[in-house]
C-alpha cells in the first residue's frame, strides 16, 4: 500500500492551484515536482520541470477554481495518482478552463512530490 492518503495528496493539488491563483507558479512547481518530473498539457505539450517553472513565471493568475470528483489510485509502494476534474476561471478567457486532471506523486525524501501531471480537456 501507498503511504499518501487522499487527505494528503488534495491539499497539494489545491496549494497548487492556489499558487497558480497568486502568480506563484513556477516557484510553487519548482518546489514541489522532482527533478525528472512531466507536464503533460491539452495542447499536446509535454514539459519538463524547468520549462514548468519558466512558463509559469509571469503567466497571468487565474481567478478562481473548482475542484470536484477527487479520488486516489494507488499505485505502488509510496506513489498514488490523484484523479479529478478541475474548473478555473480568468477574466481574460471567453469561457472557463474545464478539465481531468491527473497527477502522480511519489514519496523522495520523506516528503510527497510531482512526478507526473496530465490534462485532459473536456467536450463543451
Amino acid at each position: 500500500m501507498s503511504t499518501l492518503t487522499l487527505d494528503e495528496v488534495l491539499p497539494l493539488e489545491r496549494a497548487g492551484w492556489d499558487a497558480l491563483c497568486a502568480s506563484r507558479g513556477g516557484a510553487f512547481y519548482g518546489g514541489m515536482m522532482t527533478d525528472d518530473a512531466v507536464f503533460v498539457l491539452v495542447d499536446g505539450s509535454a514539459l519538463t520541470r524547468d520549462e514548468v517553472v519558466a512558463s509559469l513565471d509571469g503567466a497571468p493568475a487565474w481567478d478562481g477554481y473548482e475542484i470536484s470528483g477527487a479520488r486516489l489510485v494507488q499505485v505502488g509502494q509510496d506513489a498514488a495518482a490523484i484523479v479529478y476534474r478541475a474548473r478555473a476561471v480568468r477574466d481574460d478567457l471567453p469561457a472557463p478552463f474545464e478539465a481531468l486532471m491527473s497527477s502522480i506523486y511519489t514519496v523522495r525524501d520523506g516528503r510527497p512530490r510531482l512526478a507526473l501531471y496530465q490534462q485532459t480537456a473536456l467536450p463543451r
